[in-house]
C-alpha cells in the first residue's frame, strides 16, 4: 500500500487522473498527520473546516475529466496570505480576529485550479524574523529535532511540507523567509523574481522586496507550483508583463562562487557539505568559477536599512482604529499608543523604531539614501557578474537550525542569519534553495541548504540546477 504523504505532486496528479486515488483520500492522509503533530510543531494555526468539502469538489472536476497540476493537491498558506472570509493574523494578536474581504491573487489562481486550501500556517509576526519564534501564537518546531528552530518567517509553511502535514506550501520571502526555513527544514524553496508574482492581498512588510515563493518536497514540485502563482496581475503595478522573455535551459551553466563572501561567520562543516555541492555540479559538466563581489558584504546591513524603513510605514494603518486589536487609552493619541504596544510584538516594535529613525529628518540622507545608493552599487555588480556566469552560489545559511531560545536576545545574531539571502531581495533577482548535505548536531543529522541565484527571469535556470544537486538525494 502507498504511502499517500511520500507522493511528490506529480506522482500524485498521475494517481489522480487515473482514479487510482481520490483527492478526499489524499487529503485526510495529510489532515491525518497534521492532527497527530500540529500540538508538537504548531504549523498551523488554523485548519480549516470545508477541506474535505474542497477535496470532494476536486474529484468531482476530476471525474468530469478536468486536470490542472494542483487540482486536488491539498497546499498549505502562510498566515499573511488573504483569504475571503477566513481569519488572517499575519501571527499578530493585533489582526488576531481580522477576516479577510478578498482573496490575494495567489489564492483565487490557486482555487481556480482546484487546489486544497489546507489551512493558514505560523509564521513570525508580520514576516519580520528568521526563526518562527515572533510569533503571537508561540513558535513552530523543527520537525528534524523539535528542540530546534524551523528557520522563518515561513516557518510553518516549511514545517507543513517537511512533516509531511501539506504537499506544498506558499510562503513569503523578504530577505529569505522562504529559502532559510527551507533550508533548515530540509525541503525545497524558491523566491522569484521580483513582481513575477503578484503581492495583491499578502500582507505588506516591505514592499520593495517582498516576494510570494514556493516550498515543496521536490524541485518539480516547487516549480509546478511556481507556474501555477506567477504571471502579470491587473491589481499589482509591479508585476512583469507576460510577454516579457524568460531565461531558456540551457545544456551546461557557468557557475559563480563569490569566495571573499564565504568567510563570514560559516560553519566549518556547512562549508565542507557546499564544497561537496560544486563539486556535484562540476562532475556533472557544469563550470565553477570564482568571482569577485566587493560590494556584496554591505547587503545585510543595506537590507536593514531600507526593510524596517518600508515596515515603519507598512505599519502605520495597524492602529487600532480601523481595524484589529483595539485598547482604549486616555485620549485617541493614546488609545493608538496603548492599541500598538499591546498589539505589535517586541520585534515588529523595534523595526518600526528603526525604521521611523532612519526616515527621520536629519538622519534620511545619513541612513536611507545612502542605503538606496548602496543598493544600485549591489545590483551594479551582481549584473555586471551576471555577463560572465548564469548563477551565482552561496550556502542558504551559515550553519544548522539553532536552538529554540538561543538567539532570541540577541537580534543582532538573529539578523546575521540572512547574510547569504537578502541580496536576491535587495536586488529583485530569483533564488532557490535546496537541500544538500547534513551536520550531526546533539545526535541529530541536520539539513543544510544550497542557494543558487540567477538574473531576472532565471527560474528555469535555478530549477534546472536544483535537480541537478537533488538527484538521488530527494
Amino acid at each position: 500500500m502507498i504511502e499517500l504523504t511520500a507522493l511528490t505532486i506529480q506522482e500524485a496528479r498521475k494517481k489522480l487522473d487515473k482514479g487510482e486515488i481520490t483527492s478526499v483520500e489524499l487529503t485526510e492522509a495529510f489532515l491525518k498527520n497534521a492532527k497527530e503533530k500540529n500540538d508538537t510543531l504548531n504549523a498551523f494555526l488554523e485548519i480549516f473546516d470545508d477541506v474535505l468539502e474542497q477535496a470532494k469538489e476536486a474529484d468531482k472536476r476530476i471525474a468530469n475529466g478536468e486536470s490542472y497540476p494542483l487540482l486536488g493537491i491539498p497546499i498549505a498558506l502562510k498566515d499573511n496570505l488573504l483569504v475571503q472570509g477566513r481569519k488572517v493574523s499575519s501571527a499578530s494578536k493585533i489582526l488576531e480576529n481580522y477576516t479577510a474581504t478578498y482573496d490575494a491573487t495567489v489564492i483565487t489562481k490557486c482555487k481556480e485550479e482546484g487546489a486544497v486550501l489546507l489551512g493558514r500556517t505560523n509564521m513570525d509576526e508580520f514576516a519580520m524574523g528568521t526563526s518562527t519564534e515572533n510569533s503571537a501564537f508561540g513558535p513552530t518546531r523543527n520537525p528534524i529535532d523539535p528542540t530546534r528552530v524551523p528557520g522563518g518567517s515561513s516557518g510553518g509553511s516549511a514545517v507543513a511540507v517537511a512533516a509531511k502535514m501539506a504537499m506544498c506550501a506558499l510562503g513569503s520571502d523578504t530577505g529569505g523567509s522562504v529559502r532559510q526555513p527551507a533550508a533548515l527544514c530540509g525541503i525545497v524553496g524558491i523566491k522569484p523574481t521580483y513582481g513575477s508574482v503578484s503581492r495583491y492581498g499578502l500582507m505588506a512588510m516591505g514592499s520593495s522586496l517582498d516576494v510570494v515563493g514556493s516550498l515543496a518536497k521536490t524541485v518539480d514540485d516547487a516549480e509546478i507550483l511556481f507556474e501555477t502563482i506567477r504571471g502579470w496581475d491587473k491589481m499589482d503595478s509591479t508585476t512583469i508583463p507576460n510577454e516579457r522573455k524568460r531565461i531558456e535551459k540551457k545544456d551546461t551553466y557557468v557557475i559563480g562562487v563569490p569566495r571573499d563572501f564565504l568567510t563570514t561567520g560559516i560553519d566549518p562543516d556547512a562549508l565542507v557539505e557546499f564544497e561537496n555541492a560544486l563539486t556535484k555540479l562540476k562532475n556533472e559538466g557544469h563550470t565553477v568559477v570564482d568571482i569577485e563581489l566587493p560590494t556584496l558584504k554591505y547587503s545585510l546591513a543595506t537590507y536593514y536599512i531600507i526593510c524596517p524603513a518600508e515596515v515603519s510605514t507598512n505599519m502605520a494603518r495597524f492602529d487600532g482604529v480601523r481595524y484589529g486589536f483595539h485598547k482604549d487609552g486616555v485620549d485617541r493619541i493614546d488609545d493608538y499608543r496603548q492599541s500598538r504596544g499591546a498589539g505589535f510584538g517586541k520585534e515588529v516594535r523595534r523595526r518600526i523604531l528603526l525604521g521611523t529613525y532612519v526616515l527621520s529628518s536629519g538622519y534620511y540622507d545619513a541612513f536611507y539614501n545612502k542605503a538606496m545608493q548602496a543598493r544600485d552599487l549591489i545590483r551594479k555588480d551582481v549584473f555586471e557578474v551576471f555577463k560572465k556566469v548564469d548563477a551565482i552560489a552561496t550556502p542558504t545559511t551559515t550553519s544548522p537550525a539553532f536552538k529554540i531560545g538561543e538567539k532570541s536576545n540577541d537580534p543582532l545574531a538573529l539578523y546575521l542569519e540572512d547574510i547569504f539571502t537578502v541580496s536576491a531581495n535587495i536586488i529583485g533577482t530569483p533564488a532557490i534553495s535546496v537541500p544538500f548535505g547534513t551536520v550531526v548536531r546533539d545526535g541529530v543529522a541536520l539539513p543544510l541548504g544550497f542557494q543558487l541565484m540567477a538574473p531576472d527571469l532565471g527560474e528555469t535556470t535555478l530549477f534546472t540546477l536544483g535537480n541537478i544537486l537533488t538527484k538521488n538525494i530527494l
